[in-house]
């Protein structure tokens, strides 16, 4: 059964694993959002009360 082989496929992985965490991964970390969250004061809601017109 080849697919139970890991000889080519193993090597593989290990390589394309170790291309994203060392070269690709800091490179897109290293961008800065465009748009920051402001420090907004949150505001409060007023809730009525619903009038149900069965009670």
């Amino acid at each position: 059964m080849p697919q139970l082989n890991p000889n080519p496929w193993f090597s593989i992985m290990i390589m394309s694993w170790l291309t994203f965490s060392l070269l690709i991964q800091p490179k897109v970390l290293a961008f800065t959002p465009t748009n920051t969250p402001l420090n907004k004061t949150p505001t409060t809601t007023k809730n009525n009360p619903w009038t149900w017109p069965w009670s």
